[in-house]
């Protein structure tokens, strides 16, 4: 089977319009994800040295978390800046689509895809992406999967202020309504964001078990964000960041906050 291409404007975004290496460690509300997925995926993850497969992992964010902790990790990931930053890094890294894994079956003991989702916007590469990561996990192990909740737009750009240009108005009111930030839009790549429910039903259709989602950055995130933008002071150490990190555990148990995540992941066994 040929391997998919992935949209020339997915690659020039990551390539050359933003630096995803700094995108969890430069702002609260970034650092604020990378808290929360870490202490949701630790909550899941076998004993160390267990076998992980970083799927869409970028430039290395998580796995050299991941690493520190003592785990084997291997990542993938369609743009070349980010497999040459990984490398860099020290990470085994390699040049690959979400939907293509060359990974053999039952390989490792858990595959994170915490990436690929953001820019499916077709439904059954979705779930082909979703397949291949249960394909190369072992039974009994899990998959993690991330994505961009369906209201995350309106609260980033009440929180800089773009809800008020037309153009941004448009495409935010278009993503409320079929998921999808089309492509040649401005301010971002085709994506797509996901309702909880939608999540829960794709990682379901993809042959995985008991899926649970949680909210990541929990309900005041934007706030946050809105904060640091406007006072132009970093607030990753303040106290408005524990407020924030500890309004996002407490809303974790309520189904009816979730929706006010920046970003949901999906956990779920093979």
């Amino acid at each position: 089977m040929p391997t998919p291409s992935v949209g020339p404007e997915i690659i020039a975004f990551y390539s050359e319009t933003i630096s995803e290496s700094e995108r969890l460690t430069g702002s609260a509300d970034g650092v604020l994800e990378m808290v929360r997925t870490q202490e949701l995926l630790r909550r899941h993850l076998p004993a160390a040295p267990a076998r992980i497969i970083d799927v869409g992992g970028g430039p290395g964010a998580h796995a050299r978390w991941l690493i520190e902790d003592g785990y084997d990790v291997d990542l993938v990931d369609p743009v070349t800046r980010h497999i040459e930053e990984a490398t860099a890094a020290g990470i085994r890294a390699e040049l690959g689509d979400a939907r293509a894994l060359a990974a053999p079956d039952d390989s490792y003991d858990v595959a994170l895809v915490l990436g690929p989702l953001y820019h499916l916007l077709d439904h059954g590469d979705r779930i082909r992406a979703l397949r291949e990561a249960a394909r190369v996990v072992r039974p009994g192990g899990f998959v993690a999967a991330a994505a961009i909740g369906r209201y995350a737009s309106v609260f980033e750009h009440v929180a800089t202020t773009m809800l008020t240009v037309d153009r941004v108005r448009d495409a935010v009111a278009d993503i409320l309504v079929t998921g999808i930030h089309a492509p040649g839009r401005k301010g971002f790549t085709s994506s797509y964001f996901h309702t909880g429910d939608g999540l829960t039903a794709e990682m379901r259709e993809a042959g995985l078990v008991d899926p649970v989602v949680y909210g990541v950055e929990g309900p005041v995130w934007a706030a946050l964000k809105a904060t640091e933008q406007y006072t132009k002071e970093s607030l990753i150490d303040s106290p408005m960041f524990e407020a924030a990190l500890a309004a996002a555990r407490l809303a974790e148990p309520h189904p009816d906050l979730l929706a006010a995540s920046s970003h949901m992941l999906a956990v779920a066994r093979v």
